[in-house]
C-alpha cells in the first residue's frame, strides 16, 4: 500500500516526536507516549481509515497526551462517530472536548460540515448552559 504524502509527512512527524522523548526545548517540556499515536490516528483519519484512526487515536489517549492534544483527539474521535452515523457518540466526544477546553472551537470549515456542525454546535451550547 502506496502512502499518500500528507500521511507520509504525518507519520514521519509522529517518529521525529517520538525520537525526540526525554529531550525537552523548554524547561519542564517533555513529549507524551501517546503524541505518535495522536499523528498516526490523524493520518488514518485523512486516509478515510477510521477504524485504525480510532484505534491509534485510542492508543494515544490512553498513553497521555497535553490537553490540547486530548483536545484534538477527542474532536477527531468525534468526527469519526458522525460521519459512521453514531451522534450520540460524536455529541459525547465534543462534550469532553469542551469539557477538557471551554473555549474549544471548530475551525471555519470544520463548523460548517453538515453532518458534525450542528453536533458540534448543540453540545457547545449544552456546555455553556452547565458553566
Amino acid at each position: 500500500m502506496a502512502l499518500r504524502p500528507t500521511r507520509l509527512l504525518i507519520l514521519l512527524v509522529a517518529l521525529l516526536l517520538s525520537g525526540c522523548a526525554g529531550t525537552s526545548t523548554f524547561p519542564g517540556s517533555r513529549t507524551l507516549a501517546g503524541e505518535p499515536y495522536l499523528g498516526q490516528g490523524i493520518a488514518f483519519y485523512e486516509e478515510g481509515d477510521y477504524r485504525a484512526a480510532s484505534r491509534r487515536l485510542m492508543f494515544a489517549l490512553e498513553e497521555g497526551l497535553t490537553i490540547p492534544d486530548r483536545v484534538l483527539a477527542h474532536k477527531y474521535m468525534a468526527f469519526i462517530a458522525c460521519v459512521s452515523g453514531h451522534q450520540l457518540t460524536c455529541r459525547e466526544e465534543f462534550a469532553i472536548a469542551l469539557k477538557l477546553d471551554p473555549d474549544f472551537e471548530l475551525d471555519e470549515a470544520e463548523s460548517g460540515h453538515p453532518i458534525w456542525g450542528p453536533v458540534f454546535r448543540s453540545a457547545k451550547a449544552a456546555s455553556a448552559s452547565k458553566r
